[in-house]
């Protein structure tokens, strides 16, 4: 299963002449970060809508291989519950439990999937129902988490350019603001805000989201970021 993106909203097709109705569902926090020797998290589920809303969760492990997001069915951690609804105007407490005894070696990595789900009383006539998901990173760390050690790479595909980045630690680089420059002065941006993750040992590849023609084709590239609470400044050698 590939990672979805932190929010998305989906709509049927075939009905975007029709008025839609807003999804009505709120969820803090954002991250869930849990050190040893802790093993639960809780997370608060708001409906602000005049109507019941009914909500599932779903826990997924989060690995990246060869440079993409991968998410796998587990069983060591799980939503507490998970489903349920949510009445108007009402705060709802679910628990996130590693539920494994296996002491946690560096840093696991999961994603916590949060689906307003459809309500079928509520199907038919002239409105579209626009439902949400949330994907929310959880990690679960040993005390004392290392710093990530993390190696750039540039690659050029064509008119496309990536940046890969290698992290050799155990806990993940956060990164975000991500551009590059050439020895020229060409840029690229990849976003002004959250970019991804790069998990411990593992390597994660981004693409540009827009083709550059005129960027070089070797020599060295200045990468630019913020990475979890520091900049991130690094020359990396352009290659293929």
């Amino acid at each position: 299963m590939r990672l979805t993106q932190i929010l998305t909203i989906a709509a049927f097709a075939a009905c975007f002449a029709m008025p839609a109705s807003a999804a009505s569902l709120q969820v803090q926090p954002a991250l869930i970060d849990v050190a040893a020797p802790g093993q639960a998290a809780t997370l608060t589920l708001r409906n602000p809508d005049a109507a019941p809303i009914n909500v599932q969760l779903r826990v997924f492990r989060w690995s990246q291989v060869n440079g993409t997001e991968k998410l796998e069915p587990t069983t060591d951690v799980v939503a507490s519950p998970p489903a349920t609804t949510l009445n108007p105007n009402t705060d709802y407490v679910v628990r996130i439990v590693r539920v494994t005894t296996r002491p946690v070696s560096g840093e696991e990595s999961y994603r916590l999937l949060v689906d307003q789900l459809p309500d079928a009383s509520q199907n038919g006539g002239n409105t579209v129902r626009l439902l949400v998901r949330y994907s929310l990173p959880v990690f679960f760390t040993r005390g004392g988490r290392a710093e990530p050690e993390v190696s750039w790479t540039i690659r050029k595909h064509g008119d496309r350019v990536a940046v890969v980045a290698r992290n050799n630690g155990t806990s993940r680089l956060r990164v975000s603001n991500l551009s590059i420059h050439d020895s020229r002065g060409k840029a690229v941006n990849f976003g002004d805000g959250l970019v991804g993750y790069v998990l411990g040992q593992s390597t994660m590849e981004w693409v540009a989201p827009r083709r550059v023609s005129d960027f070089a084709t070797s020599g060295s590239v200045v990468i630019s970021g913020k990475g979890n609470e520091q900049q991130i400044r690094a020359t990396a050698t352009l290659g293929r």
